[in-house]
């Protein structure tokens, strides 16, 4: 079995600075290397930078690291996924970091909280951790790409507005209880990935989109899909319509046909 990459997500801007290839750590990431990996000086590791570039490096005997190519030119260097996808979620009161996470493990590039007319927030919205939740998950992924988190919003107004006008692409708002919706899987199976801008997938509360919430949606573009008969809790289906989302983009790009569900 091949030995688990260890990698570190740093700024660009950083990177960019960095004195003779020499990168200064911050103490989090000191304690991350040499705490956490048990790493010690002179052991290998990847660096990636979050927007598609990746450095290969060794830790310094001062405790920083030494790239081993120079900041302008990466060892690698990977275009954003295409066409770019949107997870947009009414956070639910339980297991947000994990839906966070996993989307981000999946391949989502822009996740964007929501708070709908039935969602029950506790308190505030721990942005900071979310943030650090999602580079952790960058570098376990071995992704090179992070995700860009969203502020908090309302959802009728986010639903209203978002991706608007030609490069709207494909607007999907997962709901429930209505009958000959089409599954989000053969929505999808009709539009293949080259010829779609974006495509932005809404995932409401654990009671459901409002019928004022989801009349406002449709009136903005939105088209309703089905994620299966069973009633899902939102972290669920949020991962469920993600796995979707990834499968169509990685699989629609090199085939020409995508599966549909099984009846």
């Amino acid at each position: 079995m091949a030995r688990e990459a260890r990698r570190l997500l740093i700024a660009p801007e950083r990177i960019a600075a960095a004195a003779a290839r020499s990168l200064a750590l911050e103490p989090a990431e000191a304690h991350y290397l040499r705490r956490v990996l048990r790493a010690r000086p002179g052991d290998g590791l990847e660096v990636i930078d979050g927007v598609g570039g990746l450095w290969s490096a060794r830790l310094a005997d001062a405790g920083g690291l030494e790239l081993e190519q120079s900041p302008a030119a990466p060892l690698r260097r990977s275009p954003r996924p295409v066409p770019p996808l949107t997870l947009a979620l009414a956070v639910p009161r339980r297991d947000p970091d994990l839906v966070w996470r996993m989307a981000t493990e999946l391949g989502a590039d822009h996740l964007q909280p929501l708070v709908a007319a039935r969602s029950v927030v506790n308190g505030r919205f721990p942005l900071e951790r979310w943030r650090t939740i999602l580079r952790e998950a960058a570098e376990q992924c071995e992704r090179l790409w992070l995700p860009q988190l969203g502020e908090p919003v309302a959802a009728a107004s986010w639903l209203a507005t978002a991706a608007a006008g030609p490069d709207a692409g494909l607007k999907l708002l997962a709901t429930t209880r209505r009958g000959s919706l089409p599954h989000l899987r053969l929505v999808l199976g009709g539009h293949p990935p080259d010829d779609v801008r974006q495509v932005c997938l809404a995932i409401g509360p654990e009671g459901g989109w409002t019928p004022e919430e989801e009349a406002l949606a449709e009136a903005s573009g939105w088209r309703p899909v089905s994620l299966g008969e069973a009633i899902l809790r939102s972290s669920t289906a949020a991962v469920a319509g993600m796995a979707e989302l990834a499968s169509w983009r990685s699989l629609g790009l090199s085939s020409p046909s995508f599966p549909s569900p099984s009846p």
